[in-house]
């Protein structure tokens, strides 16, 4: 028997992938598709489905590891994977903790989305060894430290050196420093820069945007 796969992506074009993917094989059948998170969740506590293929970012409101957490406490029995093209770090980790199954990062494809599908019906867990390394100014993205990624991430809110340094619990001169650090390794001139590059490069995503 077919397992049944629910689709889960705010675009359409990813969406027709995984639909042109699914339908080489007679392993799985679509069962539905959904734009939100919302939906998705929707869709798993009122029908039968075994897999769910599910963006990070889909919009309107709740994301997909919001979604994901829910599901689990839910419907524990269903297999979710994210698939994502963001390389945003700390995706993994969420991913983790709340209890999805696989994870399949569309830059890194170090094994084919099927292969994954299948080993995660069986009950492996698969997540990617490594990130995607993207280039954040002059340099890429795997110089950048963690805490210069945390640094980043309040930059984005538009916080003051102060108000990032309580939420991070380090003095303002320290964010300053991080700050600076980053300005000279990227070559570009401003914080507000950082922050347009970071967000328009998906290289960091504050939890309070997804």
């Amino acid at each position: 028997m077919a397992y049944k796969v629910l689709i889960a992506d705010d675009q359409k074009m990813v969406r027709q992938m995984f639909e042109t993917v699914l339908n080489s094989t007679s392993d799985y059948t679509i069962a539905g598709m959904a734009k939100t998170a919302a939906e998705t969740v929707r869709i798993c506590l009122e029908q039968k489905i075994d897999l769910v293929l599910m963006d990070v970012v889909m919009g309107y409101g709740m994301d997909g590891l919001d979604a994901a957490k829910q599901i689990k406490q839910e419907r524990p029995d269903v297999k979710i994977m994210i698939v994502t093209s963001m390389p945003e770090t700390t995706y993994i980790d969420r991913a983790k903790e709340i209890g999805v199954d696989s994870f399949w990062h569309k830059e890194v494809q170090e094994q084919p989305l099927l292969e994954i599908m299948n080993r995660t019906m069986t009950g492996e867990s698969i997540y990617p060894t490594e990130m995607p390394v993207i280039w954040f100014g002059n340099t890429i993205s795997t110089e950048l430290t963690d805490i210069e990624m945390s640094v980043l991430r309040e930059l984005m809110t538009c916080a003051s050196n102060k108000e990032i340094g309580e939420r991070l619990f380090m003095s303002e001169s320290t964010v300053k420093r991080h700050i600076a650090d980053m300005l000279a390794k990227t070559g570009f001139k401003s914080r507000l820069q950082l922050a347009i590059e970071a967000r328009g490069g998906g290289l960091v995503i504050h939890h309070e945007e997804i």
